[in-house]
This record gives structure tokens, C-alpha cells and sequence, in this order.
């Protein structure tokens, strides 16, 4: 039997979805990084030290971090449109409430809300693709809308700038708020899984060929408790802690960094910061059209992720590390949009991972595992970033510590990562599940 093929409508469909996707995701990572544009005015109205703003950053992080962990089984139970939907609309009403905060643990709830709406949005995304696209077509996909988490933060630095210097920071919150809101809206009015279409059998064929069957089922507790009995699991949650970590160390310092390290000004920063993410979203495409061409050269699914994983995260704390050592800022800058290159082709490629290796009913499941690891290091690196900044008066050992913490997870996903979760195996019990 030939290889299915997507038919005119499906591809309607897919470009669709892939596009709100990236749309919502970008929107996502513009309200996330918000408060790191406004780093600088909210600590002088606020009277806050660099250590309580590492603080303040990282709450973001760890509510996100905790709520993956439900929220993946939340999908795979309720699916994407009800999820994001209510996700955009809590975080969007949660911006703009910053716009009235007096005191910092007024400011606290406000990021708290914020991460328990934005908790969806990436588990989310694998599991659209993972619904509207053959398992060798899910890697370039995966890298769009995970090159959101790009798009948003490089048009963040200059847009949200402009606006802050025009109307305060406060308004600022205020207006990206109301956007978040009626793009909620949109989401929910033009996203449907298959199963709200009308597609026929050759359609259908052509989504599900190659998967092992239990894509639209739900899943259960016991199986979701069931993904932690397999190594494979823990191996995508410790070696995404890597990936977080150094990730956003550059999402909650960035411009912090360039202005307090490197002495330039908020204007200057506002454009400098956005040349990075700009890289960034080139090497999330990238990540995702590199493992879709590993896969068809004869490279399994799980080896033609994890390739792009370890080049792509050793290349990242390796320039990372240059660019702390390196007096020029101009070549500082530059490794650290080299970095962010090879970051984020690991970025998009660690979701193109979880679309692979999860059974077809816990992709949001196992997705959130993952995503928890990866934001277990992420809320972890602005606080210490922020505390060793304080300390030692300097981002170097901060910037070297990242480095080291990202070879470190991107060996767990070389030597841990062997092979797709397969549940009837947890059934079977853990002598085969933790192999």
C-alpha cells in the first residue's frame, strides 16, 4: 500500500492550525517576556533589588513548571480548542491586571495566573500536530509553532519598548492584555481536531498510518501515572531541564544583562535583544525541517530527534560560555545569537521528540512531562542568575553555570533516550517499561 498523502482540504486544515498555533504561541511568549522588557522601570517604582526580581521572574516559571504536569492529561482528555481557549483568555485578563499593581506580591499573583493560563499552549501544539499530521510530516510543523517561542520574544524587545517609553510600563501590560483576549477568541472559533471534521476514509488514512492506534482515545489515570515507570520518560524530563535552563536564562535576563554587564541603554537594548530571537526562530525552523530530513534518510524517529537535541544544546552552552569570557559586545552579541541558533534547533526538536515518542493518546501527556523538566530548569535559571548577579556584581559565572548545566542534560537525552513509551509494556510491568 502507497504512502497516504494529505488531500487539499487536509492541508487546509493543517496550515491552519499550524499558523494559529504560531500566532497564539507568539502572543504567548510576548506576554511571558513582558516583564523582562520592563525589568529596569518596575524595579525602581517597585524598590525591588535584583535578587527579588530573579525572584519575581522565576514565579512565572514555576507555576508553569507545576501545572504541566495535569494540564498534558488535561488535553488528552478535553483536547486543544477548550484548553487554549480558556489558557489565552486567564493569562491575557492576568496581563493586564498588572497594570494595577501596587506591591510585589500583588505583582507574584498576577504571574502566578499567568503561568496557570500560558500551562497549555506548547504540550498543546504536539498535540495538534500529532492529530493533523502523518507521523513523517510532524517534525516541520513541531518547528513552526515551536519557532513561536522565538517570534514572540524577538518582536517583544522593540515593539514592547516603544510602547513602554510611550505609555509606561503599566499601560503596556494593560494593552497586550486586552490583544491576549480577543486572540482567546479567535482561537476558539477557528481551531477543530479531526473528529470535528467531515473527512473521509483516504483522509483519515493519511492521519493515522504508521501511529499505533490510540490517537482520540483518552487517557486514564493509571496510564498516565503508568509514563513514569519508563526510562525514557525520565531521560526527556532531565535533559529538557538543560534546554529551560539555559533558554531562559536569555528570556528573563537578556535585557537586564545588556544593560546592566554590557552598559547599554533601554532604547539600545530594545533592538539589540531582539537580534538573538530573531536567529532563534531561523534555528526552530530549522530543527524541525532537520529531523523530518533525518527520518527520511532511514534515521528512526526517536535517533533523527536526538541528534539535532545534543548538537544543538552542547552548541548552545558552548557560545554561551564564549559569550561570557568575550570583552567585545559586538562578538558577545554575536555568540549569543549563535546560541540561540543551535538552542532553539534543539527547542523545536525536543517537541518534535515527544510527538515520536509518546503513544498516540498521551502526546500531552508525555509532552508535559517533558515541558516540566524543561521549566523546573527554566524558573530555577533567573532566580539563581539574579542572586549570583547580586553577589558577585557579574553574568559571568552565571553565564558559565548555564553551560555546564547544558551539556550535562543534553548527555541524559544521548545516553537516557533509546526508544518511543510504549504503554502495553508499562502494563507488563517495569522489568521491560525501564529498559
Amino acid at each position: 500500500m502507497s504512502q497516504p498523502t494529505a488531500s487539499a482540504r487536509v492541508k487546509t486544515y493543517q496550515r491552519t492550525a499550524v499558523a494559529m498555533l504560531l500566532f497564539t504561541g507568539a502572543v504567548n511568549y510576548i506576554d511571558r517576556v513582558a516583564l523582562s522588557i520592563a525589568n529596569p522601570l518596575v524595579r525602581a517604582d517597585l524598590h525591588l533589588s535584583i535578587g527579588e526580581m530573579g525572584v519575581l521572574l522565576s514565579v512565572f516559571l514555576w507555576t508553569y513548571a507545576f501545572c504541566q504536569l495535569p494540564v498534558g492529561a488535561l488535553i488528552d482528555r478535553f483536547g486543544p480548542r477548550w484548553l487554549l481557549g480558556i489558557g489565552v483568555i486567564i493569562w491575557s485578563v492576568a496581563q493586564a491586571a498588572v497594570g494595577g499593581v501596587s506591591t510585589m506580591t500583588q505583582f507574584v499573583w498576577t504571574r502566578v495566573f499567568l503561568g496557570i493560563g500560558e500551562s497549555p499552549q506548547f504540550p498543546l501544539g504536539a498535540r495538534v500536530v500529532r492529530n493533523w499530521f502523518n507521523v513523517s510530516d510532524r517534525g516541520t510543523p513541531t518547528g513552526i509553532f515551536n519557532s513561536a517561542s522565538t517570534l514572540g520574544p524577538a518582536i517583544a524587545p522593540p515593539l514592547l519598548t516603544v510602547m513602554m517609553l510611550g505609555l509606561g510600563w503599566r499601560m503596556m501590560f494593560v494593552v497586550i492584555g486586552v490583544v491576549g483576549i480577543l486572540v482567546g477568541l479567535v482561537w476558539f472559533v477557528v481551531y477543530r481536531d479531526p473528529k470535528d471534521r467531515d473527512l473521509n476514509a483516504e483522509e483519515m488514512r493519511y492521519l493515522l498510518e504508521g501511529d499505533d492506534g490510540t490517537a482520540g482515545q483518552p487517557v486514564s489515570l493509571a496510564e498516565w501515572r503508568s509514563l513514569f515507570g519508563f526510562r525514557t520518560t525520565w531521560g526527556m524530563i532531565f535533559g529538557n531541564f538543560g534546554s529551560g535552563y539555559m533558554i531562559w536564562l536569555y528570556a528573563a535576563w537578556l535585557p537586564g544583562y545588556l544593560e546592566i554587564q554590557r552598559h547599554m541603554t533601554i532604547a539600545h537594548t530594545g533592538f539589540v535583544a531582539a537580534i538573538p530571537y530573531v536567529a532563534g526562530f531561523i534555528g526552530s525552523l530549522f530543527g524541525g525541517w532537520f529531523c523530518d530530513k533525518l527520518m527520511a534518510a532511514g534515521f528512526s524517529p526517536i535517533n533523527s530527534r536526538k541528534l539535532p537535541i545534543v548538537i544543538g544544546m552542547i552548541g548552545m552552552a558552548t557560545f554561551t560560555v564564549l559569550a561570557a569570557l568575550i570583552p567585545s559586545n559586538t562578538i558577545a552579541v554575536g555568540c549569543i545569537t549563535v546560541s540561540m541558533f543551535l538552542g532553539n534547533m534543539a527547542g523545536a526538536t525536543i517537541w518534535a521528540l515527544a510527538v515520536v515518542a509518546a503513544p498516540g493518546k498521551g502526546v500531552g501527556s508525555l509532552g508535559g512531562m517533558q515541558n516540566f523538566g524543561g521549566f523546573l530548569g527554566g524558573a530555577l535559571a533567573p532566580m539563581i542568575t539574579g542572586f549570583i548577579v547580586e553577589i558577585t556584581h557579574s553574568f559571568v559565572p552565571a553565564l558559565i553555570l548555564a553551560g555546564v548545566v547544558g551539556v550535562g542534560s543534553a548527555l541524559i537525552y544521548l545516553i537516557v533516550v533509546q526508544r518511543p513509551v510504549d504503554l502495553r509494556e508499562g502494563s507488563a510491568g517495569n522489568a521491560y517499561a525501564m529498559r
